[in-house]
């Protein structure tokens, strides 16, 4: 019993989550993030259970589910991205902004880019293509290989022609 109750099992379910959630099993993708998260809740489970309710087109609730990673380890900037993200498919763009700079600003973030591409979407949906190309392009700074940024990058200059 003791070895299902620490950190060790709680890393476990969050890898049968991860598993679950590629195969787009979305359901036991959550049920897992759920018991990782009784037995030691972590940033990482709440925001990759938000980011699964989000695969279900749930946002409200993966947005709930970022605010409690955000909890548990304000330094995760992983939420704060997600958080704007959701916001974004919500239509929510100004409320989305403040979200996507707290995370550029995250002390523990790895995908550092994302935050930046998300920021050029709501530039490019208020026209502000300028603001849009100038976040694409410290996006590509950041992640020169993000295929994604790179073409939306030649589309939006294209516009400027």
């Amino acid at each position: 019993m003791g070895a299902e109750r620490g950190p060790e099992a709680a890393q476990q379910f969050f890898q049968k989550g991860y598993e679950a959630q590629t195969k787009g099993d979305l359901d036991a993708a959550i049920d897992h993030y759920t018991r990782s998260i009784e037995i030691m809740p972590t940033a990482e489970a709440y925001t990759f259970r938000g980011w699964a309710y989000s695969f279900k087109g749930d946002y409200e609730r993966a947005i709930l589910e970022c605010k409690r990673a955000i909890e548990v380890d304000p330094d995760f900037g992983n939420p704060y991205n997600d958080i704007g993200a959701y916001l974004i498919e919500l239509g929510r763009h100004d409320e989305a902004i403040p979200w996507l700079k707290k995370a550029m600003t995250a002390k523990r973030y790895e995908p550092r880019h994302y935050p930046y591409f998300n920021l050029s979407r709501i530039y490019v949906k208020q026209g502000k293509i300028h603001e849009a190309i100038r976040e694409i392009k410290t996006a590509l700074e950041l992640e020169p290989g993000y295929v994604l940024a790179r073409k939306e990058l030649h589309r939006l200059l294209g516009m400027l022609n």
